[in-house]
């Protein structure tokens, strides 16, 4: 169980922004954020006015912002534990995603009513 817990409070303008909150007595927290396997720059944790919380605020990287998925790892760098996640998703990707799922849940609803049909024939 984490000493930490993250929770999103926004994100615009380019920069994903979260409260970061811990039990009683955990330390300052350093934060890392990954992104395809590297790390985003410009992380920033800090201390709000309330004791035991931190705002942490990152940066998405310009080379980020292009067609398909993108996730970002939040880490609590002294365990290793992630503590939460965000997705950017855009482009073309998002498009044939989209159309691919609202096929699949075409496809599916036809097979059903098919299956009540057959079921409320067979019953009469």
């Amino acid at each position: 169980m984490s000493a930490y817990s993250l929770t999103k409070t926004r994100f615009k303008e380019g920069v994903w922004e979260g409260l970061l909150a811990a039990d009683s007595g955990a330390p300052t927290p350093e934060i890392t954020v990954d992104f395809d396997g590297r790390p985003v720059r410009g992380v920033t944790v800090t201390e709000t006015t309330e004791s035991g919380r931190w705002a942490v605020e990152v940066p998405v990287p310009q080379e980020a912002i292009c067609d398909g998925v993108q996730t970002f790892a939040i880490r609590e760098a002294a365990s290793d534990e992630v503590l939460g996640s965000f997705t950017l998703i855009a482009g073309e990707a998002l498009g044939d995603d989209l159309r691919a799922e609202v096929s699949l849940l075409r496809a599916e609803l036809d097979m059903l009513k098919r299956a009540f049909r057959r079921h409320c024939l067979e019953t009469m």
